[in-house]
């Protein structure tokens, strides 16, 4: 009777791999000719040496090194969510979402005296030696899109067009001195062209690459963007992977008045950073 039922069992499993294979083999092929995900969400932490020079108006006015002289850290480490969707069937058209968000906060002595202007914009000086705090906060919003113009099996190579948005809060207070602060609020998006080269070395290891770069003059607004960023993908599974990626970022704008459209923005901003990004990433 076991002899028999084994042998049923046998016959039963055959039947089904032979019905099953073909179907798992093309599945197979069909994910080597299209291994490009529908939809992807990154979750991770970066970790960043950073610098940061600032001349803020709207009642700030510091022209100072953040880092040296309200100390701050120059290395830091922040969360960050990348999501990408290709939403055509031939998966050459695809939408990229960014978050980023920095918030540091220090305080120390001053080596040099700084002058700023308080809330009516008197000049106020601030001597060296006196404790000052302070606060930097800045959040980095990208939205883009991209065109494959060269897609295969193995490269995903496109053109994008992006647009930055990035409130700034900046604070400093000396006590007894000055207690000052402000925001800038870049609500009108600033455009970056980018080109974008992904390679798929294997089903589970993949090199994903990109830059972008802004420049713009408009009357007294001058503003540039340049991002670098490359990163190595592991998915050991089918919809769950994990990433090492690098990236760095400069920005500086300068505006002598409120003229660029719906930037408000009086003064400079000098921000740039370099770090590693470790991520976990959802993909179907």
């Amino acid at each position: 009777m076991k002899s028999r039922i084994i042998a049923c069992l046998g016959i039963l499993l055959t039947l089904l791999f032979q019905l099953l294979a073909p179907q798992a083999m093309a599945e197979e092929k069909a994910a080597a000719a299209e291994p490009w995900e529908k939809f992807a969400v990154n979750l991770g932490v970066f970790a960043s040496a950073t610098s940061s020079g600032f001349r803020i108006g709207s009642g700030v006015g510091v022209s100072v090194d953040v880092e040296e002289a309200l100390g701050l850290d120059s290395s830091f480490t922040a969360f960050r969510t990348d999501a990408l969707w290709r939403f055509t069937q031939n998966r050459r058209h695809r939408l990229d979402f960014t978050w980023f968000s920095i918030d540091r906060e220090g305080s120390d002595q001053i080596g040099d005296d700084i002058t700023i202007e308080d809330a009516n914009g008197n000049p106020v000086t601030i001597e060296a030696g006196t404790q000052v705090e302070g606060h930097f906060d800045l959040d980095i919003y990208e939205l883009a899109y991209s065109y494959s113009f060269f897609q295969d099996e193995r490269v995903d190579l496109a053109a994008s067009l992006g647009f930055y948005v990035m409130p700034m809060d900046f604070g400093l207070s000396a006590v007894g001195v000055v207690d000052q602060s402000g925001s800038q609020d870049f609500t009108a998006p600033l455009p970056v062209l980018g080109l974008r080269m992904d390679f798929a070395l294997t089903p589970q290891w993949f090199i994903r690459t990109g830059a972008q770069v802004f420049y713009a003059e408009y009357e007294t607004f001058e503003g540039g963007v340049l991002n670098i960023h490359a990163a190595m993908e592991y998915n050991p599974w089918t919809h769950v992977g994990f990433g090492l990626g690098f990236d760095t970022l400069n920005i500086r704008l300068e505006s002598s008045d409120e003229d660029y459209p719906a930037v408000d923005l009086r003064g400079e901003v000098d921000f740039n950073y370099a770090g590693v990004q470790l991520y976990a990433r959802l993909f179907f």
